[in-house]
C-alpha cells in the first residue's frame, strides 16, 4: 500500500497576498506547501482524505486517475472546501463518489454544498453517497479505516489508523483511550503547526513530545505553517526517527 502527500501545510499563519517571509521565498520545494490531505492507495482501492481548497490541483499533480472515496477527518473549510471537485470523478467514472464523514461533518457539507443535495439538481453538479462514520472500523474497497478521536481545541475530529500507520491532523490533545488505539504503530503523521503556542494545534515541541511518547518506527509531521521555518532549517532541529513530511513524499506501509 503506497500512501502520497497531496499536501502539507495548512491556511493557519498563510497570507492572503504575497509575503516575503523567508518560506514563502524558498526555492526550496520542500518549502512549497498545499492544504494537508494525503492519497491511499492499495493494489485495487484509491481514497484520499480530506479535501481541501487545493484538492483540485492535487488530483492533477499527483496525476490520480480513479478515486474509490473521499474521507474527512473535520468540516473546518481547510479539509472540505474542494470537494466540488469531485465532479470530475463522477464523469470519468459514471458513479457517485462516496464520501465517508461523521453526521456532523455531513451536516456542514450539505450546509456548504446545498445544490449538490437539492431536489432539483442542476446537470453536471457532483454526484455523491454520504457514509455515516463514527468510532467503529470501516472499509473503502480492500482499505480498512479505523478511526482515532483526537481534540481540535474543544472539536472533536477524527484521525485514521491503516494497519500500521496512523494519520493524524489537526490535533492538540488525544485521550489516554484513544492512544491505545496507536500501540503498534511503525509509521505516525502528526501536526505540527509552529514554534508559538497556540490553542487548537499541536506546537513543534508537543508534537516532539508526543511521537516520542507513541514510539512508532518513524514519524512525519504535516499540517505545517510556514511560521514553523524552512524545511532545511527545521529538519536539523528534530530527533531520530522524526521528519518533516513534504508535498509528494511517497511512503509504502
Amino acid at each position: 500500500m503506497t500512501i502520497t502527500f497531496l499536501g502539507t501545510g495548512t491556511s493557519q499563519g498563510v497570507p492572503v497576498i504575497a509575503c516575503d517571509c523567508e518560506v514563502c521565498t524558498s526555492t526550496d520545494s520542500h518549502d512549497k506547501r498545499l492544504r494537508s490531505s494525503i492519497l491511499v492507495e492499495s493494489d485495487t482501492t484509491t481514497v484520499v482524505i480530506d479535501s481541501g481548497p487545493d484538492f483540485r490541483y492535487q488530483m492533477l499533480r499527483a496525476n490520480v486517475q480513479k478515486l474509490d472515496g473521499l474521507v474527512f477527518t473535520h468540516e473546518h473549510k481547510d479539509h472540505v472546501a474542494g470537494m466540488d471537485d469531485i465532479r470530475a470523478f463522477n464523469f470519468k467514472q459514471q458513479a457517485p463518489m462516496n464520501i465517508y464523514a461523521d453526521t456532523r461533518v455531513q451536516a456542514t457539507i450539505v450546509r456548504e454544498f446545498p445544490y449538490v443535495f437539492a431536489e432539483h439538481k442542476y446537470p453536471g453538479i457532483p454526484q455523491v453517497n454520504l457514509n455515516t462514520i463514527a468510532d467503529a472500523p470501516f472499509n473503502v474497497g480492500d482499505i480498512t479505516f479505523t478511526p482515532i478521536e483526537v481534540m481540535h481545541y474543544r472539536l472533536p475530529i477524527l484521525g485514521f489508523r491503516i494497519n500500521d500507520f496512523t494519520y493524524i491532523t489537526d490535533a492538540k490533545t488525544i485521550s489516554d483511550s484513544e492512544k491505545e488505539k496507536l500501540k503498534g504503530t511503525k509509521t505516525l503523521v502528526l501536526n505540527a503547526l509552529q514554534k508559538q503556542a497556540h490553542i487548537s494545534h499541536f506546537t513543534f515541541q508537543e508534537a516532539i513530545d508526543f511521537a516520542l511518547e507513541i514510539g512508532a518506527q518513524q514519524t512525519y509531521f504535516t499540517h505545517i505553517s510556514h511560521r514553523l521555518g524552512k524545511h532545511a532549517d527545521v529538519s536539523t532541529e528534530l530527533p531520530p526517527g522524526i521528519q518533516l513530511a513534504y508535498d509528494g513524499l511517497k511512503l509504502t506501509i
